[in-house]
């Protein structure tokens, strides 16, 4: 995934944001997401091949609405704006924009009106997905039209002297028909990006990276057993060799045996030389009567680094922390000044103490899950490592709600271990990005064998995602969800109602907490 090739997205704060970038990133050219308070001088140091302008849920004209440095448009950079950031050109270069009287949200038809640059090659009447309540009603200085749809005159515009295009629609979602050609016409016609961003380069890239960061020094890994830490584990392990001494915490919040099971493999099967900590006893101490999940977040975190610390002592040379951190988790987890809130505390980047005394190394952080799963096929890890569903950092932690038991994360592993058990044996695993139970803090009246029973409410939650940025719920037959019910309702005890979570993200997230 060699970087060479580089599209600025700048970010507005629209919800298809990350999708721009996916769906740059799909077709091999790097991208990342940059706020739109980004400064020219940082732009110039990032050296773009383009820059992509995020639709956003602002009117250019409210009071607080983002805008941008005009001197961007002297960088002589290829610019593609998209419905909000269409509007922000079109002002900027004195355009009108005005409230639509008739607001377009959903599916329109584009008319190609010019089909000699952006839209070369795009089918004429095809359908685009709008999302705006302004429009353009006066064409800026140097731009010709280039589209237009029933509602918006202007849809379309390009000055490729200026080379400066947008359009009123969003090219980045499935439900605009050509939006990957319109996509593909930018990146490659217009921006010259040579589509070279694979994993391959991108191994090859991180090993002399890694190489050069950690020299001689010894580099610790914590291995939790998802996707992201083994994977980081192996690309590590192929860069310094035996310097790399991997650690294994059991938290006490992991699910039915899961840490004796992974702990095996990392030796069989990976030869990854790993140290085994069960500290389970000072994670629940340290929990204790806390139910605020942020505040989990952050006791997990702290502890986990202290119990590393400890251990990354008694380990000579030991200078670097090897951690899975991946793309989403960090655009969640920083807030983008006047656009978006941070979502939540991931543990990889909150609540770690600002006096760390290991350095941290981050191979995945501009990765998205889909493209760590590609690299760890391409490093020849095992399919029950790449294929496994992802697994929160506090693990159980954010799926019991309320206040943490051993009593309470019992009756969520065994409710857990059938659900997924029940999941494998129907071979539904592989079509679902991540399935779990979660434990509500909430009881309710029950009859089991003629006496009342006032026990806990389980949820069953299953989504289907390719990068965990959006999620659908899974569609299971009414005949599975009524079969696992019965079966944690019978074999759990602690349990007299399961539920099933049918919503998605946005609005709400993967996780409960």
């Amino acid at each position: 995934m060699n970087q060479k090739d580089l599209i600025l997205i700048i970010d507005f704060g629209s919800q298809y944001t990350q999708l721009i970038t996916r769906r740059v990133r799909e077709v091999n050219v790097y991208s990342e997401i940059h706020p739109h308070t980004i400064s020219i001088k940082e732009i110039q140091s990032l050296k773009p091949k383009g820059i992509i302008f995020s639709g956003g849920p602002m009117s250019v004209y409210d009071d607080s609405a983002p805008s941008i440095d005009p001197q961007i448009f002297n960088l002589k950079i290829p610019i593609l704006g998209l419905c909000y950031g269409l509007q922000l050109i079109c002002k900027i270069f004195g355009g009108v924009v005005e409230p639509a009287l008739n607001r377009e949200y959903g599916k329109s038809v584009l008319r190609i009106t010019d089909n000699s640059d952006l839209l070369r090659g795009v089918e004429d009447a095809s359908v685009v997905w709008m999302s705006h309540g302004d429009y353009l009603a006066g064409l800026p200085s140097g731009f010709k039209v280039i589209g237009e749809s029933d509602h918006s005159p202007f849809c379309a515009l390009s000055s490729p002297s200026k080379k400066i295009y947008g359009i009123q629609f969003h090219p980045e979602v499935a439900h605009t028909e050509e939006g990957g050609k319109i996509l593909h016409n930018f990146l490659f016609d217009i921006c010259k990006c040579k589509g070279d961003w694979t994993s391959q380069n991108f191994i090859d890239h991180q090993i002399e990276l890694i190489k050069s960061t950690i020299g001689s020094s010894k580099a610790i890994c914590a291995l939790s057993g998802g996707v992201d830490s083994t994977v980081a584990a192996v690309l590590v392990k192929k860069a310094i060799g035996e310097n790399l001494v991997c650690i294994h915490i059991d938290n006490g919040l992991m699910r039915k045996n899961e840490s004796e099971k992974i702990s095996n493999l990392f030796d069989e099967k990976l030869k990854l030389n790993h140290i085994h900590i069960d500290a389970s006893e000072k994670f629940l101490k340290n929990l204790k009567g806390v139910t605020d999940p942020e505040q989990k977040r952050k006791i997990i975190g702290n502890t986990f680094i202290k119990v590393f610390e400890d251990e990354a002592s008694k380990i000579k040379d030991a200078r670097f922390l090897v951690q899975g951190t991946l793309y989403p988790d960090v655009i969640e987890s920083i807030p983008v000044k006047g656009v978006s809130a941070t979502i939540k505390t991931h543990h990889n980047v909150g609540g770690l103490p600002e006096k760390m005394n290991l350095k941290l190394v981050e191979p995945f952080r501009e990765l998205f899950k889909d493209e760590v799963r590609s690299v760890g096929n391409k490093l020849n890890i095992p399919s029950e490592f790449i294929n496994r569903h992802p697994f929160p950092g506090p693990g159980l932690a954010v799926r019991v709600l309320g206040e943490i038991t051993k009593e309470k994360l019992e009756i969520l592993r065994e409710a857990d271990d059938i659900f997924i058990t029940s999941i494998k044996e129907e071979g539904l695993y592989k079509s679902i990005w991540q399935a779990f139970t979660v434990l509500l803090p909430v009881n309710s009246v029950g009859v089991m064998g003629d006496a009342r029973t006032y026990e806990f409410v389980l949820s069953l939650r299953a989504v289907t995602s390719v990068d965990g940025m959006t999620a659908d719920w899974y569609h299971f037959d009414h005949s599975f969800l009524s079969m696992v019910s019965s079966k944690i309702i019978n074999k759990v005890k602690g349990v007299n109602r399961v539920v099933y979570d049918i919503s998605s993200k946005p609005p709400s997230t993967i996780e409960w907490e």
